[in-house]
């Protein structure tokens, strides 16, 4: 399986998670975030994305206001920057969203051990479902995702999962 700790892997990709690498290294960002440990997550580094795409860093984040700051301080002058914090349910969490190299990015934090969050594990259930299911279910999925079907909502829909496609995927044994 591939290491999605670390960016490596897609210097090795498709054109479009090369690109993404090479923005990715331009703005240092992972580098920035290390204290954060910053994963890459999403469709890009499974390779079922569409043109509006965009790169998701999830991060582990205790002190909003440190990691803010930081966020404001390395990205602040990149295209379209916004950044806020809030509280759902018991769990606080900071978005951070801006455009670079024809890219939307999204940092996200809270406290929650990055591979621990939602999103990491949806990813990772996700890409081993496709090497299982092969070339083309990852066509239908791509299909599925260019008419504005989100991720997890493909995924349900093609193996036939009923109720939150969210919370079924994680219940799946991956």
């Amino acid at each position: 399986m591939i290491d999605f700790r670390t960016i490596a892997y897609l210097k090795f990709g498709n054109t479009r998670q090369r690109k993404a690498y090479d923005t990715l290294l331009r703005l240092d960002i992972m580098q920035i975030l290390r204290a954060y440990t910053p994963i890459l997550t999403g469709t890009i580094p499974i390779a079922i994305d569409v043109p509006q795409s965009d790169l998701d860093i999830i991060c582990e984040c205790e002190d909003h206001a440190k990691f803010t700051s930081l966020i404001i301080r390395s990205f602040q002058k990149e295209k379209d920057f916004t950044i806020s914090t809030r509280t759902y349910g018991e769990t606080k969490r900071t978005v951070c969203r801006f455009r670079s190299n024809g890219f939307d990015i999204e940092i996200f934090g809270q406290n929650i051990p990055a591979e621990q969050q939602d999103a990491y594990r949806h990813m990772v259930v996700e890409y081993k479902i496709l090497k299982e299911k092969g070339i083309e279910f990852r066509s239908k999925i791509k299909e599925l995702k260019s008419k504005g079907v989100k991720t997890e909502q493909a995924f349900a829909k093609l193996l036939g999962l009923k109720g939150d496609p969210y919370k079924e995927l994680l219940n799946l044994r991956y």
